[in-house]
């Protein structure tokens, strides 16, 4: 009773919520929410409300035709059991972030140590190098890379050149999934400016001192540059892992939207625009949508989670 005593007592001092209060929290900070309005709209209308949307049609059979039918967790079971092409998808694109990722960081690492020490025209060649990076998505950069790794395209021509007869790289399944490889590891540019960024973060005394001490270049490496760069490197990892998971473009016009030569590059995302705007299937595209954000997290919270054994902050 004292306790209530007490507690009712605090709440009469404070007294009732005086009038007008919201009116003058309007004016207060009413241009700052007009600032924000543009961006709150855009996220309530463009990305929260249709992802709500989404997680709603992924428990419907919905083909736009007719009103979604809700089904329950069906089109969930369907792809944990009864599809094939899901678990297709899911291999090719594990395989491919798996080859992908790390070797387009340690190619942007390579290029960035290079670039670190120093030339003349620097700029000019971070512009160069960085230049993939920004048509490396577009649909003329897949265009071009389906023409040179063609059977009669530029690389079999420069094979032939020295006496070695290609393959034809996209049409044998065997191949055709390297090449999208290839030319992920090829926007390497993106990744590259962010480790040279770091590099020089990384004070030169450091170096001058294992020098002294007799520590070798391989040794300077491992035990100074790595150490020191290891945020830049999972901050880099994540992303690239993220947008691995996510590509879609090459694989869409390599393979002309088929996902072959035997669903050899049947990405994830390419699977899933099939469903939806071959089949209309929406409902169940939607389900492999949600999936595919459930990979996508899983993925980052283990990266987040190891971070204590790999990556060493300033503190």
């Amino acid at each position: 009773m004292a306790a209530c005593d007490a507690i009712n007592d605090s709440e009469t001092k404070k007294g009732p919520v005086p009038e007008g209060w919201l009116k003058r929290a309007i004016q207060r900070n009413g241009a700052g929410y007009m600032f924000l309005a543009p961006w709150l709209i855009g996220f309530f209308c463009l990305t929260l409300g249709p992802a709500l949307i989404s997680l709603y049609l992924s428990f419907t059979n919905f083909d736009l035709l007719t009103a979604p039918e809700f089904v329950g967790a069906q089109n969930y079971v369907r792809m944990a059991t009864a599809d094939p092409k899901f678990t297709a998808a899911i291999k090719v694109t594990l395989l491919y972030v798996a080859l992908s990722v790390p070797l387009k960081l340690a190619f942007a690492l390579a290029i960035a140590m290079v670039l670190n020490r120093g030339m003349r025209g620097l700029p000019v060649y971070r512009a160069i190098f960085y230049l993939p990076s920004l048509l490396g998505t577009s649909v003329a950069i897949a265009v071009l890379w389906r023409q040179l790794f063609a059977s009669d395209g530029l690389v079999n021509a420069m094979l032939a050149m020295v006496g070695i007869e290609g393959p034809s790289w996209i049409s044998n399944p065997n191949y055709s999934l390297y090449t999208l490889v290839v030319l992920s590891v090829w926007q390497f540019g993106s990744p590259m400016i962010i480790f040279l960024a770091g590099l020089r973060q990384i004070p030169t005394d450091m170096y001058e001192a294992a020098s002294l001490d007799g520590a070798s270049p391989t040794r300077q490496f491992l035990r100074i540059t790595l150490p020191l760069l290891s945020p830049v490197i999972f901050f880099n990892f994540v992303i690239q892992t993220i947008e691995a998971f996510k590509a879609f473009t090459p694989a869409f016009v390599i393979s002309g939207g088929s996902g072959g030569p035997i669903n050899s590059t049947l990405f994830y995302t390419l699977y899933l625009y099939q469903e939806a705007f071959s089949y209309f299937r929406m409902g169940y595209a939607s389900a492999l949508a949600w999936v595919l954000v459930i990979i996508i997290a899983i993925f980052t919270a283990f990266s987040f989670l190891t971070t204590k054994y790999w990556v060493h902050y300033d503190d």
